[in-house]
């Protein structure tokens, strides 16, 4: 695809935050194109970053294998966080800043130092943590009836919108990553179960992969970035009305409610 492909890709997932979801954009990336998709991606990652947006870490997507399958891939994506997508732990997301959510229970790792090793792996990576905390991502797609190709979801800054961040800041010291349980609510009801494990066999892994990746990209993680190393659980669509909490076993618990904006 030409440069002036690329920024139309761009151009249509921005209009899409304004104005409703897109169709698969098949006509212009194929669906295995990631190298292209990353593209469409920076452009918009730079464009909001020259608007003022302040990037504040990371999230990590596709973590599970059955929805690696799925989309006929064999490693996770990754999209940008901004500052402006945190919505504080116990606070209110209007439903006008989102068009098709869903959300699921993460761990959150906060970063001790930078990190610009391609080789390092998941003992390194966790060497380089300052602390674990629970997380929920909100997540959503520009792209109409989440209808999306690994090209799709990548373009669309890994399907990302929101996430909540825990009150806890837990030393990885003691923490058992791999086989803590997760459950998260909705209404006071179990809407999801998982584990660490859920989480490419550890979350550790996860934010390996991403290191690794950005690393070979020129965009090594940084002091104080957040990582959002992936759902532990399946994702459960939500709608206004809704409160949503998670609880981690040894990490802490965080939530959110889904409001419909005030007249």
């Amino acid at each position: 695809m030409s440069s002036h492909g690329f920024e139309a890709a761009a151009a249509d997932l921005r209009k899409a935050y304004r104005e409703g979801p897109i169709a698969p954009m098949r006509n212009v990336l194929e669906p295995g194109n990631g190298d292209g998709a990353y593209r469409v991606q920076e452009i918009n990652t730079r464009l909001w970053e020259a608007e003022g947006r302040r990037i504040v870490g990371r999230k990590i997507g596709l973590t599970a294998k059955a929805v690696q399958v799925q989309l006929g891939v064999d490693q996770p994506d990754y999209g940008v966080l901004f500052d402006d997508m945190q919505i504080a732990n116990g606070g209110e997301l209007r439903a006008s800043r989102v068009l098709q959510p869903k959300a699921e229970a993460e761990i959150a790792l906060v970063m001790a130092r930078d990190v610009n090793d391609p080789s390092i792996d998941a003992r390194g990576l966790a060497a380089a943590v300052a602390f674990a905390a629970p997380a929920i991502e909100i997540v959503d797609s520009r792209i109409a009836d989440w209808k999306i190709t690994f090209a799709d979801t990548v373009a669309d800054n890994g399907s990302s919108a929101f996430f909540v961040l825990g009150d806890e800041r837990r030393p990885l010291d003691d923490l058992d990553l791999y086989t803590c349980g997760m459950v998260l609510e909705v209404n006071g009801e179990i809407s999801s179960l998982g584990a660490g494990a859920a989480c490419l066999g550890h979350p550790f892994n996860a934010a390996a992969w991403l290191a690794q990746t950005l690393a070979e990209r020129g965009e090594p993680l940084r002091e104080g970035d957040v990582l959002l190393t992936g759902a532990l659980g399946p994702m459960v669509a939500i709608k206004p009305g809704d409160q949503v909490r998670t609880a981690i076993g040894g990490i802490g618990s965080c939530g959110f409610t889904f409001i419909e904006d005030r007249k």
